[in-house]
């Protein structure tokens, strides 16, 4: 019997939580920093910050309600995106929260140095005989880390209780710091409010956006608090703004007791400000008499709640990001090791030795600056996968996803979300920019060499992509089947054509023309070296060109549509076949094409010269012989939607032909039965479009070409989608299209129609994403 958790954390709690997770660096570090990007506007950029967070938090409150066991942001975006997405969320998770913990450690150390002067450690490298002299900030900062991985190795954890102890001890200290300092505010250190420009405010904006990072936190224990409908999302945006207002009054005040460089140059800037603002006072206490120095308790107060919180955000974050890697190990993401359970005290050692050693790294080489605009970088990344997920769970309109709570404005708030996010990214340094693209690249090229063999599970967006994708090819095919302008055929053949092939040539292209109204134009186009003058070569009647003019009107007087015979003479048959098309306003070429073999395609073929230059769409037609026709196969490649010319040419033939239609598709032995069913409700769909009976084929193959030609012997004519051949790729790659002609003997038309051509550079690259 499964155990639940008791929902125990009202919206007090969650408030608390929430903010104790944020209230840290952001205050106690970073306003001096900002300052000097963005000057006194830098309360602006607090606030713009605490906005952007707005999008995701709802998100997450919304997903924290519809799976309060999931867990939080990673298993949200893996679910909602799919696992690839899930490995970038996660690793750039994993790498903000590492940052995030050695901002508060190293700048932490600060507020110890502004009382005693740390010294420097000289530290001994034997491997180079020398010593390596280390700042006292960085060496203590190093030494915090350590302690603090030996408290996370052994399982010593904080308790809510003591959170909320000390949120509320924060909140008394910061009130009371801003209760005594905002009356001693000068309004001359406003001026030149917005001098740094929207550039600097912006760069501000991304660098102080990391003192939010902690708002989505509490979705991990959504499971555990009371009415989560009403309390996770009333907690996440009553911590949201409580704390975006007591960051905005706190560095109201800073700026205006402070000099500007003097707050600039600072990294302990509350410490700075109580000292200017206390330092010199003294009052009598009873008990311990007159003269007690005010300023130096008040200063050593500032400097406590400074070290609570950033030592307590520190183990905060080594304890949670060490738990991504965990979370990625367990599902199958990641290096299996980081699943790992020190077997005495139960927990992810080498998860967490690995992220500490990151932190010691982190805190020994880097700047605060640095540190934190690279953590605000990740955590945006983070928040436009999250509101992507919502995105991808709505539309998807999954049965099981039920939340107690909806995102007001949903989709413009997400959508909100993802444009801001990336529009501050692209702001940012170039460092951080690259950052950024580099987590993306890694993750995927992560997911796709070590992660995706190892799972077959995929995110709902996918489905979702997969489903609106054939809905939209259902909507253009409805289009294309009830168009009834008429359609022209032309029908290029040269002088060495049979008069069966012929034969097979008007039998295909009859049928369309039949439904559409309109007429067929059968012409022989005569090739004659270049020195031999066009008007003469067009003067001689030969005998070929009697015999072909009698044997078409022969073949086409059983046909019950207009036929026109004519003849063309070039020095270029493939300009020439364009051009008449194009001059004639031809709506399809139907021509003949002999097989041709890897290596051809290296020179360059006249049918893919034709397919890339023709002003109309292309059906080439191998193996051409007349037949009896009771089945027409459809087949695509990787992706299972048709294209609409190809089912209207299918649909006429096996209309006016007396047969039925088959379309089939093959998939891979893993193929998740979500594309089985998006595949069957496409075919289900076509089945009512067309005008004759459908019958839907979906197959598990190891060997698609192979398995597709066993399908295929019950088929009289095959129908294949094709592409410009693109030399050496194909050289080296040949298109299924072209195996699968070559492996049967029916007759198969290659279709190849304009909006393939115009959406020929991405399609390839969304119909890998979805359905491989």
């Amino acid at each position: 019997m499964t155990k639940d958790l008791e929902r125990d954390l009202g919206l007090f709690a969650v408030i608390a939580i929430s903010m104790g997770a944020m209230i840290g660096s952001g205050i106690f570090i970073l306003p001096g920093i900002a300052m000097a990007e963005a000057g006194p506007a830098v309360i602006v950029a607090f606030v713009i910050a605490a906005i952007l967070v707005v999008p995701a938090a709802l998100s997450i409150a919304e997903l924290g309600t519809a799976m309060p066991e999931a867990g939080g942001d990673y298993v949200f975006i893996e679910r909602g995106l799919g696992p690839s997405f899930g490995t970038i969320a996660g690793l750039g998770t994993w790498l903000m929260l590492m940052l995030k913990g050695s901002l508060a450690l190293y700048g932490g150390m600060f507020y110890i140095n502004f009382i005693y002067e740390l010294p420097t450690w000289d530290l001994a490298v034997p491997v180079i005989g020398a010593t390596l002299p280390i700042p006292g900030v960085r060496a203590l900062g190093i030494t915090f880390a350590l302690i603090l991985i030996a408290v996370n190795l052994v399982g010593v954890k904080q308790t809510g209780g003591l959170q909320l102890v000390m949120v509320i001890v924060m909140l008394i200290i910061l009130s009371g710091f801003v209760a005594g300092s905002i009356v001693q505010v000068e309004g001359a250190n406003f001026e030149g409010f917005f001098d740094d420009g929207i550039d600097g405010i912006l760069t501000a904006t991304a660098l102080v956006l990391v003192s939010y990072a902690g708002v989505t936190k509490v979705a991990a224990v959504a499971e555990e608090i009371e009415n989560p409908g009403r309390n996770l999302p009333l907690g996440l945006l009553g911590s949201l703004t409580a704390t975006s207002f007591l960051y905005a009054l706190i560095v109201f005040v800073l700026v205006g007791v402070m000099d500007g460089d003097q707050l600039a140059d600072t990294e302990e800037p509350m410490a700075e400000a109580t000292q200017i603002l206390f330092g010199g006072m003294t009052a009598s206490v009873p008990g311990l008499g007159s003269g007690v120095p005010i300023g130096f308790l008040a200063v050593i107060t500032i400097i406590l709640a400074a070290l609570l919180a950033l030592v307590s955000t520190a183990n905060a974050g080594i304890l949670t990001a060490s738990r991504y890697p965990l979370a990625l190990s367990r599902d199958d993401l990641f290096l299996k090791k980081f699943e790992y359970i020190h077997p005495r005290f139960n927990t992810p050692s080498v998860a967490i030795l690995t992220t500490g050693a990151v932190i010691v790294f982190i805190v020994a080489t880097q700047e605060v600056d640095e540190i934190a605009k690279m953590a605000g970088a990740f955590q945006i990344l983070v928040y436009i996968l999250v509101c992507g997920a919502l995105i991808a769970f709505r539309e998807r309109d999954l049965e099981w996803y039920d939340p107690d709570f909806f995102t007001p404005g949903y989709p413009w708030v997400q959508l909100f979300g993802i444009v801001s996010g990336v529009f501050i990214i692209s702001q940012m340094e170039i460092r951080e920019i690259a950052g950024s693209i580099a987590i993306v690249i890694v993750g995927f090229l992560w997911f796709k060499l070590y992660a995706q063999k190892r799972i077959e599970r995929e995110g709902v967006a996918k489905g979702l992509a997969r489903r609106e994708a054939g809905r939209q090819f259902v909507r253009d095919t409805e289009e294309q089947l009830e168009r009834t302008d008429q359609f022209e055929v032309l029908i290029p053949i040269r002088q060495d054509v049979t008069r069966e092939q012929e034969d097979a040539l008007i039998q295909m292209a009859a049928p369309i023309v039949q439904r559409r109204g309109g007429r067929i134009r059968v012409v022989r186009f005569d090739e004659v070296p270049d020195q031999v003058p066009l008007d003469t070569a067009a003067a001689e009647l030969s005998e070929a060109d009697v015999e072909f003019e009698e044997r078409t009107d022969e073949l086409v007087r059983y046909l019950e549509v207009p036929v026109e015979v004519g003849e063309i003479v070039s020095h270029d048959t493939r300009h020439a076949v364009v051009n008449f098309a194009e001059r004639t306003g031809a709506d399809l070429v139907l021509a003949r094409q002999e097989a041709t073999s890897r290596l051809g395609t290296l020179f360059g073929r006249d049918t893919d010269w034709i397919m890339e230059h023709a002003p109309c769409d292309v059906v080439f037609v191998q193996h051409e012989q007349r037949v009896d026709v009771s089945e027409i196969a459809v087949i695509t490649d990787r992706s299972p939607f048709n294209d609409p010319l190809k089912v209207e040419l299918a649909d006429a033939m096996a209309d006016v032909l007396g047969a039925r239609l088959r379309f089939l598709f093959a998939v891979s032995e893993d193929a998740p039965d979500e594309l089985i069913e998006t595949i069957e409700e496409y075919h289900a769909e076509l089945d009512d479009l067309c005008t004759v009976p459908v019958e839907s084929t979906v197959i598990r193959a190891d060997d698609e070409v192979d398995d597709l030609s066993s399908e295929l012997e019950s088929s009289d004519i095959v129908m294949l989608s094709t592409v410009t051949h693109r030399r050496l790729p194909d050289l080296v790659v040949e298109q299924r299209s072209d195996r699968i002609a070559a492996a049967i003997e029916q007759p198969v038309l290659l279709v190849h129609s304009k909006k393939t051509r115009r959406g020929s550079f991405l399609r390839p690259i969304l119909e890998r994403v979805l359905f491989d």
